[in-house]
């Protein structure tokens, strides 16, 4: 079946290229035109259709279970880049992306150890449904931006401006106007046209994909992928054209793209749960930390000896994230001002005005014996005082100065009309971290906590402030340095470590050496284990003088989760038996406090960790639990049955520092009346204590929490 995007489609009609028997699908379609009749849908890409290839034979679509459902004929339209299905189980339109939107996870796993990939017949199948792997963005010919350029109600209204001025010899000033117009059109198709191109060089793009498809691994154009599809990750890194789910090893990737955060993700394996929990159907939501992303950057992937990573194919063209981004540049969604709507009302007043001026220039010169072509001229022309005449070009010319000084900073302008509505902006919305604060973060000091024994009376206390790991000092063979040299998701990319600062800054201060073990080196720990290739930290040569060096495996990550708030870690000492293993917890103070066991807490542990969030301080919280469990388990234990009964280790606290520039921006928008607001999700004590510093709470002014 062929899709034609540039098949055209008639105002208000819907045309099917074939009529099947009455049915209630035949009546959805008959709904359809008025459906585009009344949302005025006026850029359909093609008419809705059947199929004429595959109406004698049964064809088979996905359905939202992960099951095939048979049809015999497929009807569709497209509607801003997105394809409408029939589907003849719900009776209704679906979106491509939808039809497997209830896909239980087992379903993946299936296909994954299926080890064939999609055999021909399904292939076939899917491209059918789903078409090619590309986001295009088409140009629009130049004749077609002049005409949405003319067409609006400020250049008519030129036009009859500028024919009345002509006939009534006011040859000057109509010029003027006409040659302002003229330029102010020109360079707004030049800005469109420039914009046009540079979204579809940005976001066009192909490469060669090594798929495992008909039974073998098979080099392909990424426009050929399909959901469903092994896609393997190659580990020097690509750039991902689709959404796909991981289903082994690990992959480290930069989403900067997507998100505009320059720090690593680390993306793990979709895990295999035989209790029944992963029939739970897919959500890109919770399950984003298994899911790579279409247009992010592969920096890095981590494998099993000798299979590499595989992800399956569950989004394609602009169904995926990438793709739901330019379509939501493409076609923005309508922004209705207060302001316009008053512009509107006041031009219409005016025109009120005008119209009674109108009446009394016909009255008032036809009393008095004018002609009629003067009676005409005269009463014309006072229309034209309504609005402006310059009014348009004098816009465009504005906007054209403001995003030119916009792009010597480096800010680009997708939407230039909406420049002119900041005018009317009254609040701004900062981010904290790296906005309004350093991107950076500077180490304060370590709190170890002092457990006093088993004797209940003697509760757990707080040690002095550390600056440096002092080994003397610290307390239960040093695991609030083992916990910060492992609880963490940095990794080696080219022999330099990456990752969140709040993990780097922190480690770096160990003095710890992280090495990740390619599966090639034999070394004791990953043939005990069989593992994936593994994270191994190792102690500074005596750095524990009663002691031997220390080396310790991460055998498992459980990913940071805002909201969680807190990461962990599986760790084991390669010393220790092979069933040994430790827990490391770190995340939001109240957060792990409330896993840890009390006995463990310090009594004064809220008020220091107050104390530090009132002068604007980060603090980490860390943790520790040890306990015995195989290899195999311990893979696949979930995290809420082991982050219990806490061993409370200590604190981090971490400096952020307000940029130099914040508070004089900070001080200018507040003489100018515009309400700030900093958006965080860090302590409340630390957000007030940078929002007071920065000015966007005033030094005079209380706050309440």
């Amino acid at each position: 079946m062929e899709k034609n995007q540039d098949e055209p489609l008639l105002p208000g009609k819907l045309l099917l290229e074939e009529k099947l028997n009455p049915t209630s699908e035949d009546d959805a379609m008959k709904n359809v035109p008025q459906f585009h009749r009344s949302h005025s849908l006026t850029d359909l890409d093609k008419t809705s259709r059947v199929d004429p290839d595959l109406r004698d034979s049964p064809h088979q679509i996905p359905g939202t279970d992960g099951k095939l459902i048979e049809t015999k004929s497929l009807r569709y339209f497209t509607y801003r880049k997105l394809t409408y299905l029939w589907h003849p189980i719900d009776s209704k339109f679906i979106t491509i992306e939808n039809l497997e939107s209830n896909v239980p996870l087992n379903f993946f796993h299936e296909i994954f150890h299926r080890g064939t990939g999609l055999i021909m017949e399904e292939w076939e199948n899917r491209s059918i449904i789903f078409g090619k792997n590309l986001i295009e963005v088409k140009l629009k010919p130049i004749i077609v931006l002049l005409f949405k350029e003319v067409i609006s109600p400020f250049y008519i209204f030129q036009i009859y401006s500028v024919l009345v001025w002509y006939t009534d010899e006011y040859i000057y000033y109509a010029s003027v106007i006409a040659l302002m117009s003229i330029m102010s059109i020109t360079v707004n198709i030049f800005q469109t046209r420039r914009q046009e191109t540079k979204l579809r060089s940005m976001v066009h793009t192909r490469e060669m994909v090594d798929v495992r498809r008909f039974g073998k691994i098979q080099t392909v154009g990424s426009e050929t992928l399909v959901p469903g599809d092994v896609l393997l990750i190659p580990p020097h890194g690509c750039i991902l054209q689709c959404d796909a789910l991981l289903m082994n090893g690990t992959v480290i990737v930069n989403e900067s793209m997507l998100t505009g955060e320059s720090v690593p993700v680390t993306k793990v394996a979709l895990p295999e749960n035989r209790d029944g929990s992963d029939h739970e159907p897919l959500s890109f939501k919770e399950h984003s930390k298994h899911i790579l992303f279409c247009g992010t950057q592969v920096l890095q992937t981590r494998y099993y000896s000798g299979q590499a990573v595989s992800a399956i194919v569950i989004r394609t063209s602009y169904s995926t994230l990438k793709g739901q981004l330019v379509r939501s540049i493409m076609y923005p969604k309508p922004v209705d001002f207060r302001f316009t709507k008053d512009l509107l009302k006041f031009v219409g007043f005016l025109s009120c005005i005008a119209a009674c001026g109108f009446i009394y220039t016909i009255v008032i010169m036809f009393s008095r014996g004018s002609d009629a072509k003067r009676v005409l001229l005269r009463s014309l022309d006072i229309i034209t005082i309504v609005v402006p005449p310059a009014l348009p070009a004098a816009m465009s010319i504005g906007i054209l100065a403001a995003q030119m000084r916009l792009r010597r900073k480096q800010i680009f302008c997708i939407s230039p009309s909406t420049i002119n509505t900041c005018g009317a902006i009254n609040t701004v919305c900062f981010d904290k971290t790296g906005t309004l604060t350093e991107d950076g973060l500077d180490f304060y000091c370590f709190r170890a906590v002092h457990h006093q024994g088993s004797d209940p009376e003697r509760k757990p206390k707080f040690g002095n402030e550390m600056a440096e790991f002092q080994i003397d000092e610290l307390p239960q063979e040093g695991e609030l340095l083992k916990a910060i040299a492992t609880c963490h998701s940095l990794t080696c990319i080219d022999n330099e470590l990456c990752g969140d600062p709040l993990d780097l800054i922190p480690f770096k201060k160990t003095g710890w050496i992280m090495e990740e073990i390619q599966p090639e080196e034999k070394i004791e720990e990953t043939a005990r284990f069989d593992m994936l290739q593994r994270t191994v930290v190792r102690s500074p040569i005596a750095q524990f003088k009663d002691k031997s060096d220390i080396e310790l495996a991460i055998l498992r990550q459980f990913t940071f989760s805002s909201s969680l708030q807190r990461m962990a870690v599986v760790v084991h000492d390669i010393a220790e038996h092979s069933h040994a293993m430790h827990l490391y917890v770190k995340g939001a103070p109240e957060i792990i406090a409330s896993l840890c066991n009390p006995e463990t807490i310090p009594l004064d542990y809220f008020n220091i960790v107050n104390k530090y969030a009132q002068h604007g301080y980060r603090l980490i919280a860390v943790a520790v639990k040890d306990f015995e469990m195989s290899y195999a388990k311990a893979m696949k234990v979930k995290r809420e049955i082991v982050e219990t009964n806490l061993t409370m280790l200590g604190l981090v606290v971490m400096e952020n520092r307000v940029k130099k520039q914040t508070l004089g921006v900070i001080n200018q928008l507040n003489r100018a009346h515009i309400r700030t607001v900093m958006v965080t999700g860090d302590n409340l004590l630390t957000a007030m204590s940078v929002a007071r510093e920065c000015g966007i709470i005033r030094p005079n002014k209380r706050a309440f929490l």
